[in-house]
């Protein structure tokens, strides 16, 4: 349920109005292409997962396969991608608060929410996995209703918007592709953030019960969650609605059955993106607390994020990421009708990274695997290094469209300043430890046992 959580969340639910106001019904395109691409990283990730299982993830995996470095680099990235992810849908619940109680300010609703995740996320793991359960649970069920309603509507003509609701709708407003197919590829950026989180398995994997088992099913049906949850809403809601109705700022899915005119669904769906945007916030506070965990155990980050309290939950490191989470809750005072446009171009940029780390330390391992230094993962990616090297172009590709549209640049800015501050403290750490005499970090587990040397590196160096 968390990796059908992970799949389902706010870029959905709220990203979805602004690509189709730039791309029309293409945007359907869009999602499959990129849904087909985070397939490919995702069974890279598997293949690394049931490997060698382990809580740090791509940071370890990063470390082992790249060196020490980057998995410094990309265990903190990765935390600073679900510190902002966590501000994106602490903004987006905000914002659907305003559909019941449009006079509360959306920065009051953003740090109300942040403090009741706080709360569950120390408690337990226990606890966060029962509430990612039925917060995953409500947002597939009322898709798959939303799904039906709208067919429903397709076929037998009921509600305000009956006369209208057409497959037709995909094409008549100006073509498939209204905007040309430039418009379309430019919402691959925002289509790409709709799509993080699906790695959060990755994460959990070290706390899983039976990894071996679990792992191959998340990650084997997500292409068909992706048909179902994203290709198939998305069709069904644009044939019921014409696309340019819908526009940025707001949820085509609670706009499209406010226009059906149907008593309560408009505050019903809204009620579901409200979980959907919790969920994901949710999971971001779990994810920042244990990479800040892997990073104390390597000595790249301070000790005490390393630390658990007595119901086993690195309380430190979700504690300062919450800290950190609360600049969300200023944006949303300062500038509260542009925070979720500015959070999520950030997000992005810092997932691009973490899915580039996953898919080049999968290529190393296919290299090492060839010459046999490696034991075979008994869960190997389809295309091995080929498909791998195809989704890192891919990325390249979204990284370059970034760059070239002036809303989203920002994010490459603030990737900037943060590579410095990553140098720099690298740079700091290195001299910290030649200082006190001590060791490069090395995995948690016993690098030699997985062909790399005590500093990190693979063998092969």
């Amino acid at each position: 349920m968390i990796a059908i959580g992970g799949a389902i969340g706010v870029g959905l639910f709220m990203g979805a109005g602004a690509n189709i106001e730039k791309a029309g019904p293409s945007i359907v395109v869009m999602y499959a292409l990129a849904g087909a691409v985070v397939f490919l990283i995702m069974r890279a990730l598997g293949e690394l997962l049931l490997y060698r299982p382990v809580s740090g993830s791509f940071a370890e995996y990063a470390r082992e396969f790249l060196g020490p470095f980057f998995g410094f680099a990309t265990g903190w990235t990765y935390w600073l991608n679900w510190v902002v992810t966590g501000m994106a849908e602490l903004t987006a619940a905000a914002i659907y608060v305003h559909f019941w109680f449009p006079a509360i300010p959306q920065w009051v609703s953003a740090l109300a929410f942040l403090v009741v995740l706080f709360g569950v996320n120390l408690i337990s793991v226990k606890i966060f996995g029962e509430v990612e359960f039925w917060f995953s649970m409500v947002k597939v069920t009322a898709i798959i209703g939303m799904i039906v309603i709208g067919l429903g509507v397709l076929t037998l003509g009921f509600s305000e918007v009956g006369d209208t609701a057409s497959p037709a709708n995909l094409y008549a407003h100006h073509g498939f592709f209204p905007n040309g197919i430039g418009s379309s590829l430019m919402t691959l950026q925002g289509v790409m953030f709709a799509y993080l989180a699906v790695e959060l398995v990755g994460v959990t994997a070290g706390e899983s019960e039976n990894p071996e088992k679990t792992l191959p099913k998340a990650i084997n049906t997500l292409p068909w969650r992706i048909i179902f949850f994203y290709v198939g809403a998305l069709l069904v809601i644009l044939s019921v609605v014409k696309w340019t109705d819908f526009s940025a700022g707001e949820s085509p899915f609670v706009h499209a059955f406010s226009e059906m005119g149907i008593p309560l669904a408009a505050g019903i769906v809204n009620f579901v993106v409200l979980t959907a945007a919790l969920s994901s916030c949710n999971s971001g506070m779990y994810s920042t607390g244990r990479m800040l965990r892997d990073l104390a155990a390597n000595n790249q980050a301070p000790k005490i994020f390393g630390r658990l309290n007595s119901r086993k939950s690195p309380a430190f490191g979700i504690t300062a990421s919450v800290a950190l989470m609360g600049v969300g809750v200023v944006l949303n005072y300062l500038v509260p009708e542009k925070a979720f446009a500015y959070v999520t171009s950030v997000a992005t940029t810092a997932g691009i990274w973490t899915w580039m780390v996953i898919l080049a330390s999968h290529i190393r391992y296919r290299l090492a695997l060839r010459a046999g230094r490696l034991h075979r993962s008994p869960f190997p990616a389809p295309g091995g290094a080929v498909a791998s090297t195809v989704a890192l172009l891919f990325l390249f590709l979204v990284t370059g469209l970034i760059a070239y549209d002036s809303e989203a640049r920002i994010s490459l800015y603030v990737g900037a300043v943060w590579a410095v501050l990553l140098g720099g403290g690298w740079v700091r750490l290195r001299q910290r430890r030649t200082h006190a005499g001590l060791s490069q970090p090395r995995p948690a587990e016993d690098g030699a046992e997985h062909g790399t040397e005590p500093d990190g590196s693979l063998v092969s160096k």
